[in-house]
């Protein structure tokens, strides 16, 4: 019998917090912790965010829910206004980002039969991290959170990432294939970025084999790497994008987006969802894109990621405990020579949630509402952390 009533499935830190503001959360305690990573890049108006609360209270009063067999007034404005953001045709809404990449893989599994291929399959990338469902865990490049789970699903081929030319080899010997997902910057997988040429390469491929290029930015997009959907910066067109975490800015909502032949694919029946686009999420979503525009929260966020860059250049670049600093906007890694599990807890104690990915790569998801002081101070903790850090693991007994 377990001895607390949820599952155990979270490694969770000691803390219970009781509400937050901006870039800082209190626990019950009433200990304040500055939040580097707002919720794996859920917050990005930073945590209660006045205009999205003011939102979901007056749409609650409202109406919160209704089924997807009638129209919703706020879903078909929500699918507007992204359509005429990112040029895509149509949207499907769900309530997470494992169930928008589970929408798009389904998309190009039918858009792969509708040709007339009886197994589609879809590349994906090693290191990448698509969900937890079964179809896209079995997407996800991670062994790890795939053991114990088999049999995982068919109809995936692994690719290194940044590796064009094992995508073209794939090309030459997989007539299967329907379709590339692909995350522009590997969150889980220790933020990693996709080259320019790698970009425009996928979607070179694609085009000549008429596979559809899919998009996984539900952690990338709403503006996280300076520019709304972080595809723009390579200047292509994905055919499928799907987003979630910071649509809402905690509310759970998700968006899976297509264009041209891939907007046709589904009819009436082939998919849907009892929650998604609900009148509730979609004022939220909204709150989020009418909050990014009237405070030109995009282009701040390319901003300050350049100054936090800028910042931990200074301070910490050519450090024997410093691999690489990477980013884009406010989507910043900090790698490590080694592991480093153990700095999350030495950040606890001083008032600083760290957030590790890949063993040893600092994740940094700060909010794209700080100001330049905040910055500045979450900069700074940053980099004491890491050199009080580092100071204690020369310190430390070797076996």
């Amino acid at each position: 019998m377990a001895d607390q009533p949820l599952l155990n499935t979270y490694g969770r830190l000691p803390i219970v917090f009781e509400h937050g503001r901006g870039m800082w959360l209190y626990d019950t305690e009433g200990q304040r912790y500055l939040d580097t990573f707002t919720g794996i890049a859920v917050c990005g108006l930073g945590h209660s965010h006045p205009v999205v609360s003011k939102a979901i209270c007056q749409q609650a009063e409202r109406l919160t829910h209704c089924s997807n067999l009638f129209h919703c007034k706020l879903q078909n404005e929500l699918a507007q206004r992204l359509c005429d953001r990112t040029g895509m045709d149509g949207v499907f809404f769900a309530n997470s980002g494992a169930e928008v990449n589970e929408t798009a893989i389904k998309l190009a599994r039918q858009y792969g039969h509708q040709r007339g291929i009886q197994s589609p399959a879809i590349i994906v990338m090693e290191n990448a991290f698509h969900g937890r469902t079964l179809a896209t865990l079995t997407a996800t490049g991670n062994r790890k959170v795939q053991a114990g789970f088999e049999p995982l699903v068919s109809g995936f081929v692994r690719a290194p990432f940044n590796d064009i030319e094992a995508v073209e080899a794939i090309a030459r010997s997989n007539p299967n294939v329907v379709a590339v997902l692909v995350e522009p910057i590997q969150g889980e997988g220790g933020l990693e970025i996709a080259s320019d040429d790698y970009m425009k390469g996928l979607r070179r491929i694609c085009d000549e084999q008429q596979w559809l290029l899919m998009m996984d930015e539900v952690q990338t997009g709403n503006g996280r790497t300076g520019t709304y959907l972080c595809s723009e910066q390579y200047g292509i067109e994905p055919d499928v994008v799907t987003t979630a975490k910071g649509f809402a800015n905690g509310y759970p909502i998700g968006a899976c987006m297509a264009r041209g032949a891939a907007a046709d694919v589904f009819k009436p029946g082939s998919h849907g969802s009892t929650f998604g686009g609900n009148p509730l999420g979609c004022a939220a979503a909204l709150a989020v894109l009418d909050t990014l525009d009237q405070e030109n929260l995009v282009a701040r966020a390319r901003e300050l990621g350049e100054r936090l860059l800028s910042r931990f250049n200074e301070h910490l670049w050519g450090a024997d405990y410093i691999r690489d600093i990477r980013g884009r906007g406010l989507m910043i890694g900090i790698e490590l020579n080694a592991p480093c599990p153990e700095l999350v807890l030495l950040a606890k104690m001083q008032g600083l949630l760290l957030n590790i990915t890949r063993e040893q790569v600092i994740r940094l998801l700060p909010p794209l509402t700080m100001t330049d002081e905040e910055a500045d101070y979450l900069a700074d903790q940053i980099i004491r952390i890491i050199k009080l850090y580092a100071a204690d693991d020369r310190d430390r007994p070797r076996n």
